[in-house]
């Protein structure tokens, strides 16, 4: 079976289920940014990380099968890579419109990028 890198993990399941912007983003090393926007919807679940003031200015989708937790208590969603993965991601630049479709695109050419963490 394919893993789906657009569907949160077992272990992250209930995350699916909580608005997560706002919240901190820790990757296994270190602080990475806030989570800008939440997608939920089932097979294209991701956040949109503004990794400020880390890298200022920058947003990255990172897919909801990085996500390993969210804790709504510290209001934190825990990633299950290094900040050097969201680093590296290509930048998230929606168009004028900054509507949902604007991200398709861009999340298609994510797919090899971060299917490369799961090998």
């Amino acid at each position: 079976m394919a893993y789906d890198i657009w569907t949160y993990s077992e272990t992250a399941a209930h995350t699916a289920h909580l608005d997560l912007t706002g919240y901190r983003v820790e990757a296994t090393d270190g602080f990475a940014g806030t989570v800008d926007t939440h997608e939920p919807t089932a097979g294209r679940a991701h956040v949109v990380v503004d990794t400020a003031p880390w890298i200022p200015g920058r947003r990255v989708i990172v897919p909801a099968g990085v996500v390993t937790a969210a804790d709504p208590g510290t209001k934190t969603l825990r990633l299950g890579c290094s900040k050097q993965l969201i680093e590296e991601a290509p930048p998230f630049e929606p168009g004028p419109d900054h509507e949902r479709d604007d991200e398709q695109p861009h999340r298609m050419g994510l797919v090899d990028y971060y299917l490369a963490f799961f090998r």
